[in-house]
C-alpha cells in the first residue's frame, strides 16, 4: 500500500535497534511481526534514540507572548497574588499582537522540540466570554495534522466571582472545548462547594474531564485537593480529573501530606507540576509511590506569570528532576516518564506510545538512553506525526502535515 512506510534502524529505550511499519499513520507491525506489504517507503532512522512524542499537559496558547514583542515582567506588589497576576495579565494582553499570531508562534515552537499531544487551557469567563476559544480552536485545526490538542474552558476570572461565567463554561463544551476547568474554589471565589457544584456539574453534562488550577498552599490547599478528590470518587471519575499546580502538596506536613496522597490515589485524580521556580510543589517521588499519576506541562511562556520557557518537555523532565534531587538513573527515568506515558494516562490518550495499535507518534534523539536525553536535552531532533515527518531540528517543516 502507498500509505505503508517501514522505519528501520529505529534504537528503543532498551537498547536493541528496531523496525516499525506504519500505517494509514498507526504502528502496525514491530520487528517483522506481520506480513510485510508489497510497496513500503523505508525510512532509515539512523540508529537514533526513538520515543513516544512528549505530552505537553498543561500550557496556555490565549496567553503566551512568545514571538511578541518583549514584555518586563511586572512583580506583584505583595508576593505572590493570583488575583493580581490576573489583572496584569490583561493590561499586556490588551496591547499584544492578535492571539490567533502568539498561538502558532507557540505551536511552532512546542513542536519542533517534539510535542505531538498537548492540553491548553483557554480563558472562559465574564470577562472574555468565548472569544479567546474561538480564537483558539481555529488554531487548532489549522494544526490537526501536526499535533493533537485538549482544550481545557478556563475560568481565569473565577466562576461564582465573574457573572455569567458558569453559562459560558456550559456553552464552551457545546462549542468544542474538551475539559472543563477550575480556579482555587476557596481563595479566588471563596466557596469551594459551590466552585465544585459547577465544574463537575458541567463534566457530569457533558461526559468531559476536569483539569483545575489550584495555587493555594498549606492545608487549605491540601483541603481542596481532597474535596475534588471526594467529587471524583463519588461521580466515579477516576482517571478524568487533574488537579493542577497543587501548590499546597509541597508544603504541609509529612503526615498530612502521606494522608493526602494515598486519597488523591484511591480517587484517581491526577496531579500537574511544573516545578516553578520559586513556589513549592507536590513531591513527585512521595506522590508516585503512593500511586498517583503526576504529569507535566511548560504552563505560561513567556507571558504576564513569568518570562521563562522554551517549550521543551525534556527541559521540564530535566527542571523537575534536578528541583526533585533525582540522580539515579531510575529517577531520571521517572523524570522521562512525566512527560510522556504518565502525561498520556492523565489526558486519557488510549492510543500513545511505541506499541502496536499506537498512533506513529514519535522523536528521534540524539542520546544513548532517556536518562542522557534528560540531562543533555540534546538539538537534532526529528519529530513524527502518524508517521509523517512534521519537524526537524527544531522547526516545523513547510507544508507538513498541516490542515
Amino acid at each position: 500500500m502507498a500509505s505503508d512506510k517501514l522505519f528501520v534502524n529505529a534504537r528503543f529505550g532498551d537498547g536493541a535497534s528496531h523496525t516499525m511499519l506504519v500505517r494509514n499513520g498507526r504502528i502496525v507491525a514491530i520487528d517483522g511481526n506481520s506480513e510485510q506489504p508489497d510497496a513500503t517507503e523505508i525510512i532509515d532512522l539512523g540508529n537514533a534514540l526513538v520515543v513516544p512524542g512528549f505530552v505537553e499537559g498543561h500550557i496556555h496558547l490565549d496567553t503566551s507572548f512568545y514571538g511578541d514583542a518583549w514584555r518586563p515582567h511586572k512583580p506583584c506588589t505583595n508576593g505572590f497574588n493570583v488575583h493580581e497576576r490576573v489583572a496584569f495579565q490583561a493590561e499586556n494582553l490588551a496591547a499584544a499582537a492578535p492571539m490567533d499570531v502568539r498561538a502558532r508562534n507557540q505551536l511552532d515552537l512546542c513542536i519542533g522540540h517534539g510535542t505531538t499531544h498537548m492540553r491548553s487551557h483557554v480563558m472562559v469567563d465574564g470577562s472574555v466570554g468565548l472569544t479567546s476559544l474561538e480564537t483558539v480552536l481555529k488554531v487548532r485545526e489549522e494544526y490537526r495534522g501536526l499535533i493533537d490538542i485538549q482544550l481545557v474552558a478556563f475560568p481565569q476570572s473565577g466562576i461564582l466571582s465573574s457573572p455569567g461565567t458558569p453559562q459560558l463554561l456550559d456553552e464552551a463544551i457545546g462549542l468544542g472545548a474538551d475539559v472543563v476547568g477550575g480556579l482555587d474554589p476557596a481563595s479566588f471565589d471563596r466557596d469551594v462547594e459551590g466552585h465544585l457544584n459547577v465544574v463537575f456539574g458541567v463534566a457530569q453534562k457533558h461526559g468531559v474531564d476536569v483539569d483545575i488550577h489550584l495555587h493555594d498552599g498549606g492545608m487549605l490547599g491540601a483541603f481542596e485537593v481532597e474535596q475534588i478528590a471526594a467529587r471524583t470518587r463519588a461521580l466515579g471519575m477516576a482517571g478524568h480529573v487533574a488537579v493542577s499546580h497543587a501548590y499546597g502538596l509541597g508544603d504541609i506536613p509529612a503526615d498530612a501530606l502521606k494522608k493526602t496522597a494515598d486519597i488523591v490515589a484511591r480517587s484517581g485524580v491526577a496531579i500537574m507540576t511544573n516545578a516553578p521556580g520559586s513556589r513549592p510543589f507536590p513531591p513527585v517521588a512521595l506522590l508516585r509511590n503512593a500511586g498517583v499519576t503526576v504529569f507535566s506541562g511548560n504552563d505560561n511562556i513567556r507571558d504576564s506569570w513569568w518570562p521563562y520557557g522554551d517549550g521543551d518537555m525534556l527541559g521540564r523532565a530535566m527542571m523537575i528532576g534536578y528541583r526533585s534531587g533525582f540522580y539515579t538513573d531510575e529517577e531520571l527515568a521517572v523524570a522521562f516518564d512525566l512527560v510522556t506515558a504518565a502525561g498520556a494516562r492523565a489526558l486519557g490518550l488510549e492510543d500513545y506510545g511505541l506499541q502496536v495499535g499506537a498512533k506513529a507518534d514519535f522523536v528521534t534523539l540524539n542520546a544513548a538512553h532517556v536518562q542522557e536525553a534528560v540531562v543533555a536535552r540534546p538539538s537534532g531532533r526529528a519529530v513524527y506525526k502518524g508517521g509523517v515527518l512534521t519537524a526537524r531540528d527544531g522547526q516545523v517543516v513547510t507544508g507538513g502535515a498541516r490542515s
